[in-house]
């Protein structure tokens, strides 16, 4: 029998301790997954001392080595699998290259490494023979990249759409429920620590668009291309906004999606959109994540769950950790990194699609105008506490934007669902 698969942590935080505590709480059934191996916690790195660590996490950490660096540990060769969970670019792409280096597979819940710098990681995992597990980077405890990745590994994915930031969900959801502005939901977001202080990297669709360029390039089959994503975030919704779209039928939503256009291009984008109530993604509330797909041959596909906190995250990366158990070695991004297309991008000008529209009910008759005068159908309206809503037929963004102006604003619905 296989000796067993031995794992370091770096980063005893919230995620880090997660998973030391699922790996001890549920060791024979790892054990009885991966035909007996099992998954031994040989090494941790934190900058807390490790008595306080003992005390905190306990039996968790069972004999496992101490490392004031997590460098130095993942440097040193101790263990099969390094699992990274300190965040951003600068320690973590340290701990990442030394793991791969050492000749030991990479587990991550980071998604603004894999983004920036996965191009070199994917290829270093490659050269060594090992392997990057990232499925707790998308989508907190849903396996939807598992599902792209190798569940519709035959399919042609030429549309993704998903709620990938709970912060945002949360405020949004709060927003419809309440009738409150963004705000004072903010703040209550903030207080029950569902938002950073600042909140720039959630609110401003930032973090979304690091894990919508991961999915665009399982589902495209192309290099990661995170400079290319068009990025809006939520902070110009109105109460109004929201208050209009539920009366009209919608939800509206913070978006990451990729999609291929007909020439070829991709467009991979974050922005806030309407989406019907009564489809999966309108009814993915709270700090649900949820992804819907569509495959050529299988056709829409939709995973919900949470996407993040100590748990689920934890859930994730442990499945990756037992994919290596098993020897179940997947490339990074779905195929090796050579054979990925450089991806074609195209600009939210040439959009097609429906739009929701908003002006002060004064503003009505000149709007309505405009949009008959550019050919622009209106679909359906309503009117509530002095401003009106209109859904528009399907036109080009460019046409809508140079039609409107400053008279009003502009949501875009999005579909298919």
């Amino acid at each position: 029998m296989a000796s067993p698969l031995r794992v370091a942590i770096a980063g005893l935080g919230t995620v880090g301790g997660g998973v030391a505590n699922l790996l001890s709480t549920n060791a024979a059934l790892i054990a009885s997954r991966t035909s007996g191996r099992g998954v031994e916690l040989v090494a941790i790195a934190d900058q807390r001392p490790h008595d306080d660590l003992k005390q905190e996490f306990g039996p968790s950490l069972g004999n496992s080595q101490y490392f004031a660096d997590a460098v130095d540990m993942a440097r040193s060769g101790c263990a099969d699998v390094v699992v990274e969970t300190i965040g951003g670019y600068g320690i973590a792409l340290q701990v990442g290259e030394e793991a791969l280096r050492s000749g030991a597979s990479l587990v991550t819940a980071n998604k603004a490494l894999l983004a920036v710098h996965g191009e070199n990681l994917a290829v270093m995992a490659e050269g060594t023979g090992t392997s990057i597990g990232w499925e707790a980077a998308v989508g907190g405890g849903i396996p939807c990249i598992k599902v792209l990745r190798e569940g519709l590994a035959g399919n042609n994915v030429r549309y993704a759409a998903g709620i990938l930031n709970g912060t945002c969900n949360f405020i949004l959801t709060t927003m419809k429920e309440t009738g409150r502005d963004f705000d004072d939901v903010l703040a209550e977001a903030q207080s029950l620590g569902y938002a950073e202080t600042p909140p720039d990297l959630d609110v401003d669709g930032i973090d979304t668009a690091h894990k919508i360029s991961l999915v665009a390039a399982v589902a495209t089959g192309c290099k990661p291309a995170f400079d290319s994503v068009h990025v809006e975030g939520i902070r110009a919704i109105s109460g109004a906004d929201v208050s209009l779209a539920d009366k009209l039928g919608f939800s509206i939503k913070l978006l990451g999606i990729v999609s291929t256009e007909s020439d070829g291009t991709v467009k991979q984008r974050v922005h806030p959109a309407l989406i019907p109530v009564t489809a999966a993604l309108g009814a993915t509330n709270g700090v649900l994540n949820g992804l819907f797909s569509v495959g050529d041959f299988v056709g829409p596909v939709f995973s919900q769950g949470p996407g993040a906190g100590r748990d689920a995250t934890a859930s994730a990366c442990v499945a990756d950790i037992l994919d290596i158990a098993r020897g179940n070695h997947v490339p990074t991004f779905g195929m090796p990194f050579g054979d990925l297309d450089t991806m074609v991008t195209s600009g939210m000008e040439s959009r097609e699609g429906r739009y929701f529209v908003r002006c002060a009910s004064g503003e009505e008759g000149g709007v309505r105008n405009a949009l008959q005068d550019s050919s622009v159908e209106v679909e359906i309206s309503a009117e509530l506490d002095g401003s009106v809503g209109f859904i528009t037929g399907s036109v080009a963004e460019n046409i809508i934007m140079s039609t409107i102006g400053d008279r009003a604003s502009m949501i875009r619905v999005e579909g298919p669902w």
